[in-house]
């Protein structure tokens, strides 16, 4: 028999993940703190109490909305946590990660945080994988098991490794897409189609300039190689105009503002013909 697993939380992702490891073949506990949610959810033993549904299995999977909800679901069985492993899949901070991997450990069970990069969805297919850190142990011990949901992927001991670079891959998604939402807004302004400008224009240029940041990364790591191939003197300079063009089309540029201001502070701190580097050592050492 495969190995039991127990979910705790049946949000649309803690759904996506139950009826992932029950697809794979691993009989699956699950308890949500509302009664019948899912009910859509087949295959499973629904748990009237969170304390039976960790002594059901011996890998106990958490998702719910924030790091007060884990504490609160999680308290009332404390003491069925002995000898079992504990993999928190809910977005938090390092911080969080932390603290719950202590109250894990004081249990005396094992402790897994996890970033999802994937939406529900995704989750039991092959495009979504999971950043695991903590006991290395109990990674390889049920490494495996969470194959069945997504691809994991242990980034390090320290259990607040994975929320620090989940939190991190968010940014730099959402960083992106504010970029692209001032894009659209500024180009459907005129008559541009915008579903055109995305997928012929917009979508092509952010790919390749993509292929720049490991060339940005290289450079905080080690230090740039050569001078700048595009200078922060020059880029602070250009970044006034798409201020002022978004301004004349009635287009808000809040999203894209904090850039300038920073392009504008290198350039003052003596760092104008340095590279993009220059930037997230500003960000670094900010305040």
């Amino acid at each position: 028999m495969k190995t039991p697993v127990t979910v705790l939380g049946l949000g649309a992702m803690g759904t996506a993940l139950a009826q992932a490891f029950v697809s794979a073949g691993h009989p699956t506990t699950v308890w949500n703190r509302t009664p019948g949610r899912a009910p859509g959810l087949t295959g499973v033993t629904r748990a009237k109490t969170v304390a039976d549904a960790v002594s059901a299995s011996s890998l106990i999977v958490v998702c719910l909305l924030d790091d007060a909800s884990v504490q609160e679901a999680l308290a009332p069985a404390a003491t069925e946590f002995t000898g079992r492993t504990l993999v928190n899949l809910t977005n938090g901070t390092p911080a969080h990660a932390r603290r719950t991997a202590d109250w894990a450990t004081q249990q005396g069970a094992d402790y897994l945080d996890g970033g999802i990069m994937a939406v529900p969805a995704m989750i039991g297919g092959p495009a979504g994988f999971i950043l695991y850190s903590g006991s290395e142990a109990a990674f390889e011990k049920y490494g495996a098991v969470l194959s069945a949901v997504a691809r994991p992927q242990f980034v390090g001991t320290d259990p607040g490794l994975a929320a620090l670079q989940d939190l991190a891959l968010l940014s730099g998604m959402y960083g992106m897409f504010a970029g692209a939402f001032h894009a659209l807004a500024l180009t459907s302004s005129e008559k541009v189609s915008p579903t055109a400008f995305a997928e012929q224009l917009l979508v092509p240029w952010l790919t390749a300039m993509l292929g720049s940041i490991p060339a940005i990364a290289r450079d905080l790591e080690y230090g740039a190689d050569g001078a700048a191939g595009s200078n922060l003197a020059m880029q602070s300079a250009g970044f006034a105009n798409l201020l002022d063009a978004s301004r004349a089309q009635g287009v808000d540029p809040v999203l894209l503002a904090p850039m300038d201001d920073l392009l504008a502070r290198a350039v003052h701190e003596g760092h104008g013909d340095e590279d993009l580097a220059a930037v997230v050592q500003l960000l670094r050492t900010a305040g």
